[in-house]
């Protein structure tokens, strides 16, 4: 099956894990970049067909020229649109979607043609599943599975699309930062604790190991639901938080599906946990089988020693 492909980006995460999707099907793939004029130049040589870049006015939002994107993908007749899970992406698809008249399809890992139609498999029950869906397109779906380094290619030309005055449709008024965890989004360095402490007390273990990293902390779930040790704010996961620290030190998380979907844009994971068998090690980029309450200490006074 031949159709065109949208990409919708609006920050560099899984560009590649997006354009090896739609490789697998036939057509002109192309990357909307809806955001800087820096953000379509990086992506241009990567393997896409055409670039375009609809560039956005300081202080107005990207959700602004949601409009303007889905009339252009409709004028290309695009079949099928494709965003990573960030919400101003999703708001994009969404509108791009129903210009189109397209079936929506959320945590998607992998897509083939099959004669007419494209095979569409989707992540469930929190990642613990598998399944397929056919349809026939068009199509606009979201990209759940893992991002890849595309090789170089040869760069094509951006084309940038002029914005179209959006009145005050929508504007960007004011920035408001949380007082706690704010930091946790952008936060070079995280370190994260599971259910696995004695007592409350010993968060004070895990706020010395994160002071001499100089990160912030996050939690799992259970910390913050079941625990309530630390606020919603501090949850890493699927539904909560998803973040793309340099370093994550997951301190005693067993690694379900949900968690590490929150992390999984992480350039360096270091798992510490007491069973070998734990789910993490099978995701991480370092692991330390042991006792915390042994390793942790060590790991602080080496993270002092280095600074």
């Amino acid at each position: 099956m031949k159709m065109n492909s949208w990409i919708i980006i609006t920050d560099e995460r899984r560009v590649g894990g997006m354009l090896n999707l739609v490789r697998a099907l036939s057509g002109q793939v192309v990357a909307a970049v809806v955001g800087p004029r820096s953000l379509a130049d990086s992506v241009a040589g990567i393997g896409f067909d055409r670039v375009l870049c609809f560039e956005t006015a300081e202080e107005i939002p990207a959700e602004a020229y949601a409009a303007q994107l889905a009339a252009a993908a409709a004028a290309d007749d695009a079949g099928l649109a494709v965003s990573s899970d960030i919400p101003v992406s999703r708001i994009l698809l969404g509108a791009v979607a129903a210009k189109l008249s397209a079936v929506i399809v959320g945590s998607v890992r992998s897509m083939a043609a099959e004669g007419e139609s494209i095979v569409i498999s989707r992540s469930a029950a929190e990642g613990k599943v598998l399944e397929d869906i056919v349809t026939a397109g068009p199509a606009a779906v979201i990209f759940d599975g893992e991002d890849i380094d595309m090789p170089a290619a040869q760069a094509v030309p951006v084309e940038i699309i002029k914005a179209e005055d959006t009145g005050d449709a929508l504007r960007l008024v004011e920035t408001l930062e949380e007082e706690s965890g704010s930091g946790l989004l952008t936060a070079e360095r995280v370190v994260s604790v599971g259910a696995c402490l004695i007592s409350k007390d010993d968060l004070k273990l895990i706020e010395e190991l994160a002071e001499a990293a100089r990160a912030e902390i996050a939690c799992s779930l259970p910390v913050c639901d079941d625990l309530r040790w630390l606020p919603t704010n501090r949850v890493v996961g699927h539904t909560h938080n998803q973040i793309a620290p340099t370093l994550y030190v997951a301190v005693g998380i067993s690694g379900q599906p949900q968690h590490m979907a929150g992390v999984r844009d992480a350039k360096i994971v270091v798992a510490i946990n007491n069973d070998p068998e734990a789910r993490i090690f099978k995701n991480c980029n370092y692991g330390i089988v042991g006792d915390l309450y042994k390793i942790v200490p060590a790991l602080i006074a080496a993270f002092k020693s280095a600074h």
